[in-house]
């Protein structure tokens, strides 16, 4: 029985990495489904329909968050990389293209954290900042 997540014969697969899989497609779906709430909410003329499926639409973007948190706990370098990336203020592109070009640096390009393994990148707390 086959999948599209998987482009591999799955019985070949280990366990984890067909979990891995299966948390990516859960990844895609929660993003397609926050993208059909947000065509839905901007055409809905009905105030209380709206509310209702904006309400859904925070349980997608709560779902994608999960997801995807499970995923970067489980691939450092992928964790790394969205650090480098995400919450940060100025270019995006300009922080994607540096964080992809120190990851793993510091340990000779071998995945996982890059400090001295607390997890901590030393870019400093995110937690009250203004972006």
């Amino acid at each position: 029985m086959g999948f599209d997540q998987y482009h591999e014969p799955p019985d070949e697969l280990p366990a984890a990495t067909r979990t891995f899989a299966r948390m990516c497609a859960s990844l895609t779906e929660e993003a397609e489904a926050i993208g059909w709430y947000e065509q839905r909410l901007a055409v809905e003329p009905d105030a209380q329909a709206r509310a209702i499926m904006s309400d859904a639409q925070g349980e997608e973007f709560k779902h994608f968050a999960m997801d995807f948190e499970y995923l970067l706990r489980r691939t450092p370098k992928w964790r790394e990389i969205a650090q480098g990336v995400l919450f940060q203020r100025g270019d995006i592109v300009e922080h994607g293209e540096f964080a992809e070009a120190v990851a793993g640096e510091e340990d000779g390009g071998a995945p996982g954290p890059a400090s001295g393994g607390d997890g901590s990148l030393g870019i400093g707390s995110l937690r009250g900042a203004e972006l």
